[in-house]
Order: C-alpha cells, then structure tokens, then sequence
C-alpha cells in the first residue's frame, strides 16, 4: 500500500468522492471484507460489494486475499493507499495553470503551483512505480515567524538572492531539468478541534 497516490482520472476521482466510498476507502487501511464492512457503514454486504467492485474498478481498492467463510469464498480487498489527492487533471479544461494567473504574489498563484506540483509529481511516482525505481525529489517544510511585514519583505529578498545564486551555480544546461518551487503561506490557526486532539 501505497502512504499517498494521486487520482487523475475523472472517473476515479467522482468514485472516491462519493462520501460513502471515501468512507469504505478510509476503513480499508487494514484489508476488509463486504461483509465486515457493512456493519461499520450501515448496509448491506451486497450493496457494500457494489461499491468495492466500482472503487476496484478505479483502481483504488485491490483484492489482497481470500478466506472462507460460511461456506462461502470472501474476497478481502485494501485501499491501494493509505491516502489520496486528486490531481486537477481530473476535472480537464477546468484544472489549475500557473501560466493563467497573472498576480504572481497571490494566494491563487501559489494554489495554481501547488496544483501543477500533485499533477507533476503524481505522474511522476507513478512511472517511477512502474519501473520500479525511486523518484528523485526534495521537500523543505518549516515554520518561520516575522516580526514585521518589513522583515518578511527582507527575508523574501535575501531567499530569493540565494535561490538565484544556487541556481546560476549548479545549472546545466545538458543536466536533466528539474523544477524547484518555493511558497510561502501563513500558518492556519488552530481549530477548536485540532486544540482538543493532541494528535
């Protein structure tokens, strides 16, 4: 099982965003039956199967074993990953373009790239899978708090002095490109939710 895949079919994507399915989705984490599934959402193991075959079908859901049972064979089914996000190919002529946003300091343009990076990358670990080798990649997260709004306009200017640098010192043109993207946001607030669960 994969932690995370990306959906890029539209058909897939409207199958996993059925509340009900996401659901079945989220439950088999851990391989499951039709039968063991329609207790936890209410219905049953044959209107459950209908939703494991269309989610199967999608390739979201594999069959990873069989058992007997009552008599019967049980097909046990997990998700093909622990978690999704959709890819803005999924809804086409409607996806995210960075190219198409013209404010280039814009909460829209930094959502346009990060729409552009599920896409980019999704594909990418997917022929990386089939091949079986391991994509080469490199994620930065961190957390940084700023005194004034002149000291985040300093920061943005010298980390864009050293991105420059770096990138005039280890470009080559003959080298196999590569995309960085930098992005800036402020920290959501916590909700009184996430306050009350410590996880």
């Amino acid at each position: 099982m994969l932690d995370v895949d990306v959906i890029d079919e539209p058909a897939a994507a409207a199958a996993a965003l059925d509340p009900l399915r996401a659901r079945l989705l989220a439950a088999l984490a851990e391989p499951g039956s039709a039968s063991t599934l329609a207790g936890q959402v209410g219905l049953t193991r044959q209107k459950v199967n209908y939703h494991l075959r269309t989610l199967e079908a999608h390739g979201l859901v594999r069959e990873v074993g069989q058992r007997p049972r009552r008599g019967l064979t049980e097909r046990m089914v997990e998700a093909t990953a622990a978690s999704y996000l959709i890819s803005p190919a999924a809804l086409g002529a409607a996806a995210t373009d960075p190219a198409k946003v013209s404010d280039r300091l814009s909460a829209r343009y930094l959502l346009a790239l990060a729409g552009r990076i599920v896409g980019e990358v999704g594909d990418l670990a997917r022929r990386a899978d089939r091949e079986d080798k391991r994509l080469a990649t490199l994620a930065l997260d961190t957390e940084i708090a700023f005194a004034s709004p002149a000291e985040r306009a300093a920061f943005a200017d010298e980390l864009g002095a050293a991105v420059r640098d770096l990138a005039a010192r280890y470009h080559d043109p003959a080298g196999r490109p590569h995309r960085l993207v930098v992005g800036v946001h402020p920290t959501p607030a916590p909700t009184p939710e996430s306050e009350e669960d410590p996880s």
